[in-house]
């Protein structure tokens, strides 16, 4: 089969690899869609991918490893010890590999049910052999989803973000009615925004720089949407605090920094009302600076989550059967796997603002 692998920084090519076990599944992979995490391993890795030399301790990858991660497919193949499973079936992968699948005794998250903060957590498409970046992978059973028959695989490709955003939601305690914040856009924000919208969600306020995700974020319903970088020495004001205390005097419920900037960081905080929740999605490049009394003043509470348990992409793919969300908004390009790195990856470089997600199809 054909695959990008990872072999170091700035430094990934079109290989044949093949590999299969009679306790895994063959999927055939149709689409899948071009992370964050990818482009900073691309740029400056090798970050969380192996080190050339070093295997992973629990999944033995080591450089050059098959990228991608967030992938949808078809069953080709049933390893002979596979039950549950029949050849045909649409699924879609969770990458997150856990004790359970390493087969080490479960640390206390495992056992609290809480396996995306394993101590142990590896990922296909990072440090578990086989990724989304190839013609076919094979995983384990337990990680595959099925994707119902009225959901295409195009728009299953985006279970995973929309997982993300599914099990940030879950962890900020948002209730029906609570108005939000969300700062930056991106594919998360914009994931974040269409499922509040579908949670009987109350005032959804964005905060965004780019024009194509502007012009998204009103297409998927938010009620205003700022540009921040419209502040002038002449009219120095927060414009988003500005939106936000026009309708909410004390300020919205819940707010969610999707950017993880100093600055939006700072207007989180300043957004929220009092007893309200500032809930961090992004994975920050550098430490930034916390004034704590920002907090401890008004009993404000600040804390974050990280990817996702299988109950979020069952969740999401129960939304995206019952048209709760239009998620095909997000895809703003689809390109062959043999054009990943110039049509993908360079892509999304230096064309950042232009795009919201980027597929990957194997079989084009």
């Amino acid at each position: 089969m054909q695959a990008l692998r990872l072999h170091g920084k700035r430094d990934s090519w079109l290989t044949l690899w093949s590999q299969c076990a009679p306790t895994q599944v063959r999927v055939e992979v149709e689409f899948c869609g071009i992370c964050g995490s990818d482009i900073h391993e691309y740029l400056a890795g090798p970050i969380l991918a192996p080190a050339g030399g070093n295997p992973n301790e629990h999944t033995g990858a080591t450089l050059p490893v098959i990228m991608g991660h967030e992938m949808s497919g078809t069953i080709t193949e049933l390893g002979e010890q596979v039950k549950g499973f029949t050849i045909g079936q649409k699924v879609v992968v969770n990458p997150l590999v856990s004790d359970f699948e390493h087969g080490t005794p479960p640390c206390l998250s495992c056992l609290a049910g809480r396996i995306n903060t394993c101590k142990r957590a590896t990922f296909y498409g990072i440090n578990t052999p086989g990724g989304g970046f190839s013609s076919q992978i094979t995983v384990n059973p337990s990680n595959l989803i099925l994707v119902p028959e009225n959901v295409s695989l195009k728009i299953a490709a985006l279970a995973e973000p929309l997982a993300v955003a599914t099990h940030m939601i879950r962890k900020s305690g948002f209730t029906a009615g609570q108005s939000v914040l969300i700062l930056g856009a991106g594919p998360i924000g914009l994931a974040l925004l269409m499922l509040l919208r579908s949670m009987e969600v109350g005032k959804i306020f964005v905060s965004e720089v780019s024009d194509l995700r502007i012009q998204q974020a009103r297409q998927l319903g938010a009620d205003a949407v700022i540009d921040p970088t419209k502040v002038s020495s002449a009219n120095p004001s927060n414009l988003v605090l500005n939106a936000i205390h026009e309708v909410l005097e004390e300020g919205v419920d819940i707010s969610f920094d999707a950017s993880g900037l100093q600055s939006t960081l700072e207007t989180a905080i300043a957004a929220v009302r009092p007893g309200g929740a500032i809930f961090n999605v992004a994975i920050h490049e550098k430490p930034l600076l916390l004034n704590l009394n920002d907090i401890s003043v008004t009993e404000k509470n600040l804390t974050g989550g990280i990817c996702y348990t299988k109950e979020d992409f069952e969740l999401v793919m129960t939304l995206l059967s019952n048209k709760r969300i239009a998620a095909e908004h997000m895809i703003t390009s689809v390109v062959p796997l043999t054009d990943v790195v110039k049509g993908g990856f360079l892509e999304l470089i230096d064309n950042k603002t232009q795009h919201v997600k980027i597929l990957i199809q194997p079989t084009i």
